[in-house]
């Protein structure tokens, strides 16, 4: 069995994974299942009250479990897949804990092909950076802290990651929330609408 397989193992059994986006480092965790999702918080000791992105695979995928209006999957196609959060509201099966109460979810569609096998195999699952809140984002394997590491079954080793972090956006009120890559591109797709 090859690493992504036991990263999807991982995933569906409940555990925790680290894999490469295009971005940074991401820790995944099967993002349905609360009990892992509260991993995810306990393993980077993020504050409950800030929420986590829900990694899927393309477009379609996210209408599985969010209901984005029709003006928000226009901007999902235009930037998706992409180092790009979008913020939509979330479907009945996303789970509290993910949103920390929020009825809205941020999206992510990693343009990795890493990142795009794992999600093809078990999504949707957490996507924030692998990395102890407040601390750096990993850009490489040996960037992420050992007590993240200890946490995780499996570690994708995708190489040196770009860095950026996703800008994440509120489309319907069509404001840039976090500016991060290709935020002047996105505030032109904003403006034009």
């Amino acid at each position: 069995m090859n690493d992504l397989d036991r990263a999807a193992d991982a995933l569906t059994d409940g555990e925790l994974v680290v894999y490469p986006t295009e971005t940074v480092y991401g820790l995944g965790a099967d993002a349905l299942d609360p009990a892992a999702v509260e991993r995810v918080f306990e393993t980077k000791g993020r504050d409950r009250s800030k929420p986590v992105s829900l990694a899927v695979p393309g477009v379609d995928a996210a209408t599985e479990y969010t209901e984005p209006t029709e003006q928000e999957l226009a901007f999902m196609r235009a930037f998706l897949p992409g180092p790009v959060t979008v913020l939509v509201d979330r479907g009945e099966a996303v789970p509290d804990v993910l949103t920390a109460g929020s009825d809205r979810v941020g999206i992510r569609v990693p343009d990795h092909e890493g990142a795009l096998d794992l999600l093809a195999r078990a999504a949707p699952i957490t996507s924030t950076s692998a990395n102890v809140s407040g601390e750096p984002s990993a850009l490489e394997v040996t960037e992420i802290d050992a007590s993240v590491r200890d946490a995780v079954a499996v570690v994708l080793d995708g190489g040196r990651t770009p860095g950026t972090e996703s800008t994440v956006v509120d489309v319907t009120v069509g404001e840039i929330v976090r500016e991060g890559a290709q935020a002047d591109a996105i505030r032109e797709w904003l403006a034009s609408e």
